[in-house]
């Protein structure tokens, strides 16, 4: 038995865990800017990612389909070298 066995289970709470559809943030514990006002680890700008719980559903699928598309986040370099 190991020290986790008794803590309780938090379904999407951790994005580093599981993938996109699975986490309702796109936060992968990456935090860092650098020259620019977007994280480098999951892609969203300061406001978005100080702003996120406040988000509606539809400005969070917003933010989602546009970090998807632009692809460059260490979140989904990291889902792409998995996949390969």
């Amino acid at each position: 038995m190991t020290s986790s066995d008794n803590l309780p289970e938090q379904v999407g709470a951790n994005s580093l865990g599981v993938g996109d559809d699975a986490s309702d943030s796109p936060c992968i514990g990456v935090c860092t800017t650098l020259y620019d006002e977007i994280c480098q680890g999951c892609g969203r700008t300061l406001g978005e990612v100080s702003n996120w719980v406040f988000f509606s559903q539809e400005e969070k699928d917003s933010v989602w389909k546009r970090i998807r598309a632009d692809g460059t986040a260490m979140r989904f370099q990291r889902q792409s070298k998995e996949n390969t």
